[in-house]
This record gives C-alpha cells, structure tokens and sequence, in this order.
C-alpha cells in the first residue's frame, strides 16, 4: 500500500498560542499569588521548570499577557533576539550572550513610569551564557518594582544555584497522553498518531511536532522494521542512518529504538555517542550508521 504524502504542519510560536493544556496546579499558583499581591506581595521571579515541549513557554507568554496588560511593559529575552557585541542579530541557536542582557536591561530602565506591571521573560535560562547568567542576577538581586520575571528553564541543574535560589521553582510535569491526544486534535486533527508515538514522545508535545515536522515517526517505524529484520543488510541501515543526519531532533529515536528493544546496557554509551555527534561536529550520517550497527549486533 503507497503511504500518504507527508503532510506539513505550522505550529505557533508560544507567543501566538492561546492553547495550554495541563499544568492547572502551576495556573492555580499563579493565580491565587496574583489575586493576593494586595495582601501579600507576589513573588517577583517565578522559575517554570521541566522537560521540553511540554508547554513552559506558551504558560509563560500566557501569564505574561495578563499581568502587562497591554498597558506595560513586556521584554522578551530568546535566540530571536540575541545578539553580539556590536549589536547584530546572532540567533545561532547556542547560547544567549550577555549583550542581549544588557541591551534588554538598558530598555527596562528607559521604560514608561506609568505604574503599571512590567515582566520580563526568558525563554530560556539554560541558554544563558554565564556572562548572561551573572547579569541577570545581579537584576534579581534587587528587582525592580512591579517587576515580574518568567524564566523558562528546561535543565533545572544547568541554572546558577544563585540564581535558583532568588526564583520561585514551580516544577512542571510531562504531559499526559489524553493531554497529548488533545493537542494532536487540535493541532494535527488530519495526522495519525499512533499509541506509539504518543509513548515515544514522554510526555512532550513538542517531540511529537519535531517527529511529524520531519517525519521521524515514519523513519521510526523504518528502523524498528529494519532492525528486527533478519535479512537487512549494513545498507539497509545505511540508508536509515542518511535520513535520520540532517535532523538533530530526530537523533532520539534512535534511544527509542535501543528502549524498544530492552537494550539498557547500549543505552548509556548510545547517549554519549549521540551527545558527541552534535558536540563535536562528526560526520552525522557516519557517527549514526556506526551507533545503528552497534544496536543490531546486540540483537
């Protein structure tokens, strides 16, 4: 039977995103902390911290919308805006530079005084150089008033104790599959999304985007066939290994794969590998061939 065209889906920055599923208790914090600051002053640095693609970033905007109101002030600092030291834009994708930081400080100062709320949101912590890292904490240190600060963190480990200890650490948890089946509804409502891809992603929607963006559910599916097949040959594998390289975002399933398989002593060495074929810059398509023939050996 021929397979379906691949379709191509647009899925919203978190910014253009009015949907949040899951997450009521870090809502209902929020909430009950905000709806109080008259009584009891809110905490000026909340921390949302989880796994990737779990909805961080779209709570954030969210939050950050109702309390500026369109009447504040609103500083956002990401790769999109990121830039060096003669202030050109240096969205590469790695780390987040301390002149962004300060480029972002300098507008809070020049700011309106109107009296109302300003937030700040970084999305994300993690990617904070530590020159950036050191900047913004010395602004926590004393926050400016009617200040709120929203740090996505994906890596609660990667953040300066420092920093962490200045934030309230609201820890947010994987999403459900009948939370992930929601947003595949919403978001993908002609996709078919199998059990397994639901399993594959641990709870993360974002994963199931990066998997149908680039097709890796279909490759998925490819290299578990290829492998349990006995007759598959080094180019069989070969093959797969050409069409997993040019996604980074697709390296995962490879783990998958060795999970699918009960393969717990590959697993460490695996990720290494994997880790090392993005750090250090080694010829993909090699680097994963060599790693998917370690993987049938052990079959």
């Amino acid at each position: 039977m021929a397979k379906k065209a691949q379709t191509t889906y647009n899925f919203p920055h978190p910014m253009d995103n009015d949907t949040l599923i899951g997450h009521m208790g870090t809502v209902k914090n929020f909430m009950d902390a905000w709806n109080n600051r008259e009584r009891h002053p809110i905490h000026p640095v909340w921390m949302l911290t989880g796994p990737r693609g779990i909805g961080k970033a779209t709570l954030a905007y969210k939050l950050a919308r109702m309390v500026y109101g369109n009447v504040g002030d609103f500083f956002i600092i990401d790769q999109s805006r990121n830039i060096d030291k003669d202030g050109k834009s240096k969205p590469d994708g790695k780390e987040i530079s301390v002149y962004t930081v300060r480029q972002m400080i300098d507008k809070m100062q020049l700011s309106s005084m109107s009296g109302a709320w300003r937030v700040v949101l970084i999305d994300s912590l993690d990617e904070l150089n530590k020159a950036a890292s050191n900047a913004i904490l010395k602004l926590l240190e004393e926050p400016p008033e009617k200040t709120l600060f929203l740090l996505v963190v994906h890596q609660l480990a990667n953040v300066l104790p420092t920093v962490r200890s200045r934030a309230r650490v609201e820890k947010m948890h994987p999403l459900s599959v009948s939370e992930l089946r929601e947003l595949c509804i919403k978001f993908m409502p002609d996709a078919d999304i199998s059990t397994e891809v639901l399993r594959l992603s641990n709870g993360s929607f974002g994963k199931i985007a990066d998997m149908k963006r680039v097709g890796g559910d279909v490759i998925y599916d490819e290299l578990i066939e290829t492998l349990q097949d006995d007759t598959s040959t080094s180019a069989d594998l070969m093959n797969i290994a050409k069409k997993i390289a040019p996604s980074p975002e697709m390296y995962s399933i490879i783990l998958d794969a060795i999970a699918y398989f009960g393969l717990a002593d590959l697993y460490p060495e695996a990720t290494k590998s994997i880790a090392d074929i993005t750090a250090v810059h080694l010829e993909p398509e090699t680097g994963i061939f060599k790693l998917l023939m370690d993987v049938k050996k052990c079959l």
